[in-house]
């Protein structure tokens, strides 16, 4: 494997736009540029890649009408602010639990300007369930390859250049509990931010005879409902049946995070004309 950096602020060799211009905010998070979602299984280190960020501070309250603990917390990188999300640690997005529900509706209507995904490098295979579904929501993502001094302990390799083509999204290998590739994940969260990195997230097609009934679905979603990001998965979740995303086409909660999406795209074109 290639050789990472040490620790973030513990190199005198990192490039300062990395390391130095982190600014851990803690729990004083009045104002905001970007909001950033933690996703991943438990066991995976999101709880120490979240200190990392934010100083080691959080703070915490339940998540509306649930006995689910939400955290959050911020960071300064780059002349930005970020807010920072801990989703609840689940192995799906299927809504079989109030935690798996809460991080799915998060994805979903929150719209998080990026979402990191921490796997864990020795059970890729099993926490890449999640990150498929988590693509297939978002195509604004960074994975978070964490606990890699474990996979090297155990012999094993990682090819992240072939993982970040293969998933179509940025891979950060890091070691968290020891800062290691933190400033790597910090600038690949800002360029997916300010769209200076473009996502194009693989996702999984439905078998053929699915196909054509998704698509025919999908289209009439968008139509519906202009500026959806994921109309696709929307369309899959119906045609399954999912009662939350049932309710939310019926309420209207989907025409609001449409209408969200595209007031938000409209005024940051206007800006970039502005500056230009």
């Amino acid at each position: 494997m290639t050789e990472r950096p040490a620790a973030a602020g513990a190199c005198e060799a990192c490039p300062a736009h990395h390391a130095a211009n982190l600014i851990r905010l803690g729990v004083n998070m009045d104002n905001w540029d970007f909001v950033v979602a933690l996703a991943g299984n438990p066991n995976t280190g999101k709880t120490t890649v979240f200190n990392a960020l934010t100083g080691l501070r959080q703070h915490t309250g339940n998540w509306p009408g649930k006995t689910v603990v939400r955290a959050e917390g911020g960071f300064g990188y780059g002349g930005s602010r970020y807010k920072l999300v801990d989703l609840p640690g689940t192995y799906s997005l299927l809504s079989t639990s109030d935690d798996e529900e809460v991080a799915r509706d998060f994805l979903l209507f929150g719209s998080p300007d990026v979402t990191v995904i921490v796997v864990d490098a020795t059970l890729l295979e099993r926490n890449l369930n999640l990150v498929l579904q988590v693509l297939e929501i978002t195509d604004r993502a960074v994975l978070c390859l964490n606990l890699m001094d474990e996979g090297e302990r155990r012999g094993m390799v990682v090819d992240d250049r072939r993982l970040a083509r293969d998933l179509g999204v940025p891979v950060v290998p890091t070691v968290a509990r020891r800062g290691q590739g933190i400033p790597e994940l910090l600038q690949a969260v800002a360029d997916v931010a300010t769209g200076r990195s473009v996502c194009r997230p693989h996702r999984v097609e439905p078998p053929q005879g699915l196909k054509a009934a998704v698509e025919e679905l999908m289209a009439e979603v968008e139509t519906a409902y202009p500026g959806l990001p994921n109309g696709r998965w929307v369309a899959l979740r119906l045609l399954e049946g999912d009662p939350r995303i049932v309710e939310a086409v019926r309420s209207g909660e989907i025409a609001d995070l449409g209408r969200h999406l595209a007031r938000a795209a409209s005024e940051a074109g206007q800006a970039r004309l502005e500056v230009s």
